[in-house]
């Protein structure tokens, strides 16, 4: 349905504007009407698509954050669960949220309760989520539940910006090397092919440059379109589940990685647990939304198996200790969460310590990552110079 733009008054007379969907103006004017608003002006947004459209166009997990946390502080507060999210909706001007906030209102005003609201948009909100909302919704603790929520989408959202931050220097260090291979062969060393082409023989480096260089500017865009097809048919077949999983597994074995990898699952399950727990969700039922949660799947496979053991009657540490995610320390602190009935609190004191571990790891491959880079962009593009200047040396002595 398209997007609406209006400007009205509110009972108390107040002007306020904002963005709602429907199926024509008559259908717009009848919503406002029927939110008690006496509108002034209805008028269709207008889409002026641009390159930047992709980055507007879905609801991010900054987005859904800052929803979670101003819902929980406009609960607390004491505002209605359908007044909050029109206040939000108003004061959020991206147009995918709107649209969101847009649906999930008119959802509500249906009669609608907010856990059915949030099922009608999986792609935004999952089984986890929307199964604390519908607990919060049972015991009347919504607040309590979306200001937990909040903190655990927070965690991710900082997660996230750990791995894009420990990944853009190794990637920028990395195209800047591979752009000054290709401007030296196809600029550079084709401005001095005409410096050797009066000589009989020459030494074999320099045949190879400037093979090389030949080659480049004849068949580089063959490289460039093998290239690119390559990574297309590995995303294809990554999209299969036994091949997911055979990557995935691969992954689990290279040094370094095995731990990052390791280590934000751990996070992920740890903290779901924790907020389940605390909102009174049972070990079995928290388990398998906690699973759900998780995106390896050879860990999410071991841990399918500990659940299974766990709802037989197993020892809830003993079984996790089978598992990847658990070495021996954490499944102590299981142990004495086991013995002193607090699960909660100690499955949250695991994820603060997996963030932990994940920080340093991040530090430390930045840290050793950087001179590596430089080491081998000097390398490549270095050798290349030396070539160069080696060759210039030797025509200077043939011609002497």
């Amino acid at each position: 349905m398209p997007n609406y733009k209006y400007e009205a008054y509110d009972q108390s007379g107040a002007r306020m504007s904002g963005a709602i969907n429907a199926v024509d103006e008559k259908g717009a004017l009848a919503e406002l009407k029927a939110q008690k608003l006496i509108p002034i002006s209805v008028s269709e947004q207008t889409s002026n698509k641009s390159l930047f459209d992709g980055l507007s166009s879905r609801v991010t997990l900054s987005d859904l954050e800052f929803f979670t946390s101003e819902l929980s502080l406009l609960l607390q507060s004491g505002v209605r669960i359908d007044k909050g999210i029109d206040i939000i909706r108003r004061s959020k001007s991206k147009p995918a949220l709107a649209s969101l906030l847009s649906d999930i209102s008119q959802s509500l005003k249906r009669g609608g309760s907010l856990s059915a609201a949030l099922k009608e948009h999986p792609n935004v909100f999952d089984k986890l989520y929307v199964n604390l909302v519908e607990l919060g919704e049972a015991s009347g603790e919504l607040s309590d539940i979306f200001d937990g929520l909040a903190k655990d989408l927070k965690y991710k959202r900082d997660l996230n910006r750990k791995l894009v931050s420990a990944l853009t220097y190794p990637a920028v260090i990395f195209f800047v090397c591979i752009a000054s291979i290709f401007l030296i062969f196809n600029f550079i060393v084709p401005q001095m092919a005409d410096l050797f082409s009066q000589q009989d023989s020459l030494p074999w480096y320099t045949q190879a440059m400037l093979s090389t260089a030949d080659w480049m500017q004849n068949y580089q865009w063959f490289l460039v379109f093998g290239v690119v097809g390559a990574v297309a048919i590995g995303i294809s077949s990554l999209r299969d589940h036994n091949n997911r999983e055979k990557f995935q597994r691969f992954l689990l074995t290279v040094p370094g990685l095995k731990t990052a990898l390791i280590s934000t699952e751990r996070i992920r399950f740890n903290s779901g647990l924790a907020l389940m727990l605390k909102a009174g969700i049972q070990i079995d039922r928290a388990l398998t939304l906690a699973i759900g949660n998780l995106k390896s799947e050879p860990i999410v496979r071991e841990l399918t198996v500990a659940k299974e053991k766990i709802q037989r009657g197993g020892v809830l540490s003993e079984a996790l200790q089978q598992t990847s995610l658990y070495p021996e320390f954490y499944v102590s602190l299981l142990e004495v969460g086991e013995a002193s009935g607090n699960l909660p609190t100690i499955f949250e004191e695991i994820a603060n310590r997996s963030r932990q571990d994940f920080e340093s790891w991040t530090q430390r491959l930045t840290t050793l990552i950087e001179p590596l880079l430089i080491l081998f962009m000097g390398v490549i593009v270095g050798g290349v110079v030396v070539v160069m200047l080696m060759s210039m040396v030797s025509v200077n002595d043939v011609s002497f």
